[in-house]
């Protein structure tokens, strides 16, 4: 079974600094059909303006994935961690019992543009920890790339949680036929461009949840990136 989730369904808010879209309930969005997928609770969509961000706050008990994809997002946390995200770069913080964050644009004059990700953890309580990544477009050309997994295998990311998150690219025509274990579900999300999924055509904001299948079959009519979930 595919469901998918139209972009222009989604949850939005414009506070003029951020423009930003929810897949799931979030803030002051709420939709009971809509509160996450498994253990995917939140995907947004942000756009933040040049000099603008998310001053200081705190999380707890929370696996947090950021892409960025367009511009730069610069990264301070209780941790003493700070970074500079670019174009291509993903962060995986783990809230644990208590981190504190702010994430601003760097840029006088561009927009960035990037995907926040959260998902539950496996457990509460864990130590808060932090880790950034860049995968090259060679990487997700035309496969699906492991970008996040629950041991960090094959160079990925490590999340606290049975689950996995991948990146391919495709060029228009280029297809992807991707097996699911049996008991498995995943989540597509289309980052950029146009594809056509169970017959179905997706653009960019759009996701699907597939549940109950064997494989699906995925077809670019556009150049076009996405991001994969593999989920208990």
């Amino acid at each position: 079974m595919i469901r998918t989730r139209k972009s222009q369904d989604r949850g939005h808010a414009n506070h003029g600094w951020l423009n930003t879209y929810h897949t799931f309930s979030f803030a002051d969005y709420y939709d009971p059909a809509y509160m996450g997928f498994r253990a995917l609770r939140v995907i947004n969509e942000d756009r933040v303006q040049p000099g603008q961000g998310f001053g200081t706050h705190g999380h707890r008990d929370m696996e947090i994935v950021t892409y960025v994809l367009e511009g730069a997002l610069e990264h301070r946390d209780s941790m003493g961690n700070g970074s500079i995200l670019r174009s291509g770069e993903l962060q995986r913080m783990s809230a644990g019992t208590g981190i504190r964050h702010s994430e601003f644009n760097p840029s006088s004059t561009e927009l960035v543009h990037f995907y926040q990700i959260w998902l539950l953890p496996k457990q509460n309580g864990l130590s808060p920890s932090y880790e950034q990544r860049q995968f090259s477009d060679a990487e997700k050309q035309g496969n699906f790339r492991l970008v996040a997994s629950p041991i960090g295998r094959d160079g990925s990311l490590t999340i606290h949680q049975d689950a996995s998150v991948s990146l391919a690219k495709l060029e228009t025509d280029q297809q992807i036929q991707q097996p699911l274990t049996p008991g498995r579900h995943a989540w597509l999300q289309v980052l950029r461009g146009t594809v056509t999924l169970g017959g179905e055509v997706l653009t960019a904001g759009d996701g699907a949840a597939i549940s109950d299948e064997s494989e699906f079959v995925l077809t670019a009519t556009s150049p076009a990136e996405v991001m994969l979930f593999d989920l208990a």
